[in-house]
């Protein structure tokens, strides 16, 4: 399957009846400090607290549509936040879930997960491990992976972002997104197409995506900081690294000092709670490791609001 407009398009289809469309805020110059408009996309409203439903919920209703659905389930790794989306489609849909996560996943995200009925599995100290873990076993149960970035099922649900960020601002000429294991960049940048220029920020301690193009091929990055438990992959995924190599106009990191500012900037003046990766993009703005260029018109995407509310408000 290629990871298309075409591809996310029946994608949008899909899963139009599961998720919710996201809105968007309009910030005239000023109202962040800075001195140029912004448009954020809320995507930490969407259900289970961040944009990994979409991806999910393709993954899923395309393996029902071909009958490759087996009856033991799915089951996935996650730092949290794909855990808990899993685990919400899975129970949506009627299934049984299992999810693997590293000890570097939060409590408030492992408890997330288990509210949904998923059964959770603690494996390993990173994501890696985890991912490991899961895999033996599901060589033991068949049942179904839904991987974290790495399937174009999942590249085309989180495509979907992008499908709705241009539907609803379609004036937008560079968008800003926080990058992991690169699902969501990946997706967002072939809805895109280098039409508008798509931005990667990652946090310095995670910069799987920056190294990458660097190297002209995934390779392993260090996974550390605040925001490692949701974008903290080893390594981009195969799939997405070729569109991110057409389509990803740069590769900005941030420091985590910036994305802690931006965490409590949104709180402050929106009242919007947003975990650490929720926050990187903002952080690329507000910190200036990336300044847009004259005329730019930017949109920002908070991905993420799976943290502790009492962290971010104090």
């Amino acid at each position: 399957m290629t990871v298309d407009r075409s591809a996310i398009e029946a994608a949008a289809t899909r899963i139009t009846p599961h998720i919710r469309h996201t809105p968007v805020m309009r910030l005239l110059a000023g109202d962040l400090g800075l001195p140029f408009p912004v448009t954020l996309k809320l995507e930490l409203l969407q259900h289970a607290g961040s944009f990994k439903p979409r991806g999910a919920f393709n993954r899923i209703l395309s393996a029902r549509e071909a009958g490759a659905l087996p009856p033991s389930g799915v089951i996935a790794a996650s730092g949290g936040n794909h855990g808990a989306a899993v685990a919400y489609a899975a129970r949506a849909l009627g299934l049984t879930a299992e999810i693997f996560v590293p000890e570097l996943t939060p409590e408030s995200k492992r408890a997330r997960i288990e509210s949904f009925g998923a059964r959770l599995v603690r494996g390993g100290a990173a994501y890696v491990e985890a991912l490991a873990a899961s895999r033996e076993r599901q060589a033991q149960t068949g049942a179904m992976e839904v991987h974290a970035f790495d399937h174009a099922d999942v590249l085309a649900g989180q495509g979907t972002t992008a499908r709705e960020f241009e539907a609803d601002a379609p004036e937008l000429t560079h968008v800003l997104v926080a990058t992991g294991g690169g699902g969501l960049i990946g997706g967002m940048a072939a809805w895109y197409a280098s039409r508008v220029q798509v931005i990667s920020v990652e946090p310095e301690g995670c910069p799987a995506l920056h190294d990458a193009l660097a190297a002209g091929t995934p390779v392993p990055s260090p996974v550390g900081g605040v925001a490692a438990d949701a974008l903290g992959a080893r390594q981009v995924g195969a799939l997405m690294f070729p569109i991110a190599r057409a389509h990803v106009a740069a590769a900005v990191l941030v420091k985590d000092d910036a994305i802690i500012a931006a965490q409590r900037l949104l709180w402050d003046r929106m009242r919007l709670i947003a975990e650490p990766g929720g926050a990187t993009a903002l952080a690329a703005v507000l910190s200036g490791a990336w300044a847009p260029p004259p005329g730019a018109r930017v949109g920002v995407l908070v991905c993420g609001a799976n943290t502790d509310p009492a962290k971010v408000a104090s």
